[in-house]
């Protein structure tokens, strides 16, 4: 069958995901296994540019219309490609009663600090498709936007999320808006939030804390970092029961994967991991519930006040998360994707120079 589909036999509560909305992708993907998907700005560029021949017509009748901007052309494209991944998941969708084949779509990651913004975008997203899934970045405002937009029935994706105290923030924000729907009577058994951990953007985040502030750690440790922290934020959902469910995402090596399985969790995978799963031969066993070395955690807290932010369910205050190093770097890599999707769309809205 495949590493991804044995995968999903013998743990079906783990569920992989394809971190891409290219056509080719998800095609690849649903043929081998996977039962989500996942779309940012970084992504939608990235696939624009691989499929611009497919898009380009579509781009130049955007552009046609009268005063039209780029930004409401580039958030066309991402929310038809939305549209389109939702469309490829939807028997999944269908045949699971909801459980599976869900597309995330991100809202704009420059109304990070405005909840009413991304609520009311978040509730429009959410009705493009019936199996679609929210991202809203877990900065302050996000957490209000998360308790609001599930109370609005959207199923959200915390994103831009590094830490335990940040997701434990996300499910309580969940529990109340879903608390608030039962009230009223309101549907909420097949609602699926989930709150993603960037395991490999913690990692990367304390790589350069190493480097800058010149810091003598086993190298093994930086590579486990971020399993460390979404196993111990995986302890404290189990056993609070949120409705919420951990994601990982940005994947640096494969511990992110095959240290993790067997858990009540999504993964959300690049074409190139997802092959690597299927290309790996390793056994398939639980794995979730085996620490990370304590050596290697002591040396982190020891010398690492960033991992322990991360990792400390009190590491941080709801108004430090935003100033978190890892959450920084990681905006400015979603700003400067949708300014690069901005760039190429830009030269379609001027069309062809007059020539006599």
């Amino acid at each position: 069958m495949g590493m991804i589909r044995d995968i999903r036999t013998k743990f079906p509560e783990t569920h992989m995901w394809c971190d891409s909305c290219a056509e080719k992708d998800l095609k690849w993907g649903i043929e081998h296994g996977i039962v989500g998907a996942t779309t940012n700005p970084v992504i939608v560029g990235s696939v624009l540019k691989q499929e611009l021949p497919m898009w380009e017509s579509r781009i130049c009748e955007l552009f046609a219309k009268p005063e039209v901007t780029e930004d409401e052309v580039a958030w066309e494209l991402i929310k038809e490609m939305g549209i389109r991944g939702a469309g490829m998941l939807q028997p999944l969708f269908e045949e699971s009663n909801g459980r599976y084949g869900r597309l995330s779509i991100q809202t704009n990651i420059k109304n990070y600090k405005n909840a009413g913004k991304m609520t009311a975008q978040a509730v429009e997203f959410s009705k493009l498709a019936p199996n679609m899934q929210v991202k809203m970045p877990v900065s302050p405002a996000g957490i209000k936007a998360f308790e609001e937009a599930t109370y609005q029935g959207v199923n959200i994706n915390a994103t831009v999320s590094f830490s335990v105290a940040q997701a434990v923030k996300v499910a309580e924000a969940v529990e109340r808006g879903l608390e608030r729907r039962r009230k009223e009577g309101l549907e909420t058994e097949h609602m699926t939030p989930v709150c993603t951990i960037m395991i490999g953007r913690i990692d990367d985040w304390l790589k350069k804390v190493v480097k800058r502030d010149n810091i003598a750690i086993d190298p093994e440790c930086l590579e486990w970092a971020g399993v460390a922290v979404f196993k111990h934020a995986y302890e404290i959902f189990e056993e609070r029961g949120y409705q919420t469910r951990l994601l990982t995402a940005a994947y640096r090596n494969h511990y992110a994967w095959s240290a993790l399985m067997g858990g009540r969790i999504s993964m959300t995978l690049t074409r190139y991991y997802l092959e690597q799963v299927e290309l790996s031969g390793f056994e398939i066993k639980e794995s979730m519930s085996a620490p990370v070395s304590p050596e290697l955690v002591a040396q982190l807290k020891d010398k690492l006040p960033d991992f322990v932010r991360a990792y400390e369910e009190d590491g941080m205050k709801e108004e430090e998360f935003e100033h978190y190093g890892a959450f920084i770097t990681c905006l400015e890599g979603f700003f400067k994707g949708y300014d690069d999707l901005l760039q190429m769309i830009r030269p379609y809205q001027f069309g062809k120079p007059i020539r006599e």
